[in-house]
């Protein structure tokens, strides 16, 4: 017991003895260690004077949502479907046996006077005044035999197309209505990268759908408006990540105040669906060409008249010039605007009217804001210096007069559609004795009436032979109350199509 008690002693002992120790040496104070000098944040943040800073918007994008969303409405556009329907794998319905046909509703047959489907493709348009006129996109409308638009408050109405542009994929229409609202136009000019922006717009007929973004990018090119527009084309749209998806084109691109600095109108996409960007018309060519088209019926463009490339630094080594940006001239056409400015081949355009165009789409945006007989300023380097250069710009005809659209006979004209005589080659391959083919189709009584498709040849107008549009302009001035038509299309030139109009 008592050696039990000494090793309780003992222990009691050193453990006094070690607290001691401890609070000799300091071992049961707190203390914070400073070192002098040391600012109280290791990370600074710099910050440019006069600067200012644009948040996101505390209350989201509702001002810009309000003022845009009723300006904006939903287009239904109906069109051919393709002769007898449509079958999977892009399989020719008359190619198949008819043991087969079934699997498939026997389509493509069914009598000769069997009419063409009509499928309903979606869009967006906008209101850009109060008594009716409205901007979309020339796709949306392309090829449509009735056009319905949809308000944002649900009114419907049919819209007549008054002109289309394809080399900027921009379309006006007209609905017969007062006291509409509208969208502003803002200058896409002042449009700074990384902007907020808000699209407007109808994607898989979801109505009156706002997303938001940032602007990603300006002057983008993607090469998608030149397969309908050719090398007329313009493509300088502003690049931004709201989200966009088919049905959004036509629709509006504005800023947080809700006023139009673009019209929706591609996305880049390996899917068909928004993948990440969008695409817009800056504001500055849709509201020059929607005046055009209100004005002339087609689109005043002032052409340059010179072959173009733009430059970079490969380029510019195989060309042994010392720049590696700018606006390559490499021909000037004869009797041009170029020429008679004194622009030549070689030269490397860098400014029109003090605005640097250093890539192809900036420059010909530029230039497509102008009509034939302009006057602007192009600023060239020639030799390593910069010079300026006077140009009267013309129009396609190489004059610097107003275009006007081509006038066609009345009784051609109420059809609605453009023809073309059919060539000697092809009335042979097709084994016809004449014809003329719908080369593209409006508003008339082709549309209105029957459901007769670009690419249709008529041959017989009242059982009468059609020889050439000549012909079929006198065959219908002869004609009164019901009117039959026959003819075929290329693709299946044995088969008889009878279509009936009324004038």
């Amino acid at each position: 017991m008592k050696k039990f008690l000494l090793i309780v002693f003992v222990a009691v002992l050193g453990g006094l003895i070690a607290l001691g120790g401890a609070n000799y040496l300091g071992w049961g104070d707190t203390r914070y260690v400073e070192v002098a000098n040391t600012p109280t944040s290791l990370t600074s943040f710099a910050t440019a004077p006069g600067t200012r800073v644009v948040p996101a918007p505390t209350d989201g994008f509702v001002i810009a949502a309000e003022r845009s969303l009723p300006a904006v409405v939903h287009i239904k556009a109906s069109k051919p479907a393709g002769r007898g329907g449509q079958i999977p794998f892009g399989i020719d319905p008359d190619q198949l046996p008819d043991a087969f046909r079934d699997l498939f509703g026997n389509p493509g047959r069914g009598g000769n006077d069997q009419e063409m489907p009509l499928q309903q493709g979606s869009g967006s348009g906008v209101i850009i005044s109060s008594d009716g006129y409205i901007v979309s996109n020339n796709h949306v409308v392309e090829d449509a035999e009735t056009l319905e638009v949809v308000l944002n408050d649900e009114r419907t109405y049919t819209a007549k197309v008054i002109g289309t542009d394809p080399t900027t994929d921009i379309a006006l229409l007209k609905i017969e209505e007062t006291g509409l609202p509208t969208v502003q136009f803002a200058n896409s000019d002042d449009v700074r990268v990384g902007e907020w922006v808000v699209a407007v717009g109808n994607p898989f007929s979801l109505t009156s759908t706002v997303t938001a973004g940032i602007v990603s990018a300006k002057g983008r090119s993607i090469d998608i408006v030149r397969r309908s527009g050719g090398d007329l084309a313009i493509e300088s749209f502003i690049q931004t990540d709201a989200v966009v998806n088919p049905g959004n084109s036509g629709g509006a691109l504005v800023n947080q105040n809700g006023d139009l600095i673009g019209i929706n109108t591609a996305i880049s996409s390996p899917t068909g669906v928004f993948a990440g960007y969008s695409f817009a018309v800056p504001s500055a060519i849709v509201k020059k060409v929607a005046e055009d088209l209100r004005e002339f019926g087609v689109v005043q463009r002032g052409l340059l008249g010179a072959q173009i490339r733009q430059l970079n630094t490969a380029y510019a080594r195989e060309l042994d010039i010392d720049r590696n940006n700018g606006v390559y001239v490499f021909e000037v056409m004869e009797g041009s605007a170029a020429e008679e400015a004194g622009i030549q081949s070689g030269d490397v355009i860098v400014a029109v009217d003090g605005v640097r165009t250093l890539r192809n789409s900036t420059l010909l945006e530029q230039l497509g804001r102008h009509r034939p007989g302009d006057q602007v300023t192009i600023t060239a380097e020639r030799d390593g210096k910069e010079r300026d250069f006077t140009v009267v710009l013309k129009n396609s005809e190489g004059t610097t007069g107003i275009v006007r659209p081509s006038e066609k006979p009345e009784a051609v004209a109420s059809l609605g559609a453009k023809f073309e005589d059919l060539s000697e080659d092809d009335v042979r391959q097709l084994r016809l004795q004449g014809g003329v083919a719908v080369t593209e189709l409006g508003n008339g009584l082709l549309s209105e009436q029957t459901r007769v498709r670009p690419g249709f040849i008529l041959t017989r107008v009242n059982g009468r032979q059609v020889e050439d549009v000549q012909q079929l302009q006198r065959l219908l001035e002869s004609s009164k109350g019901a009117v039959t038509l026959e003819g075929v299309y290329p693709d299946n030139p044995e088969r008889t199509y009878k279509y009936a109009i009324v004038k």
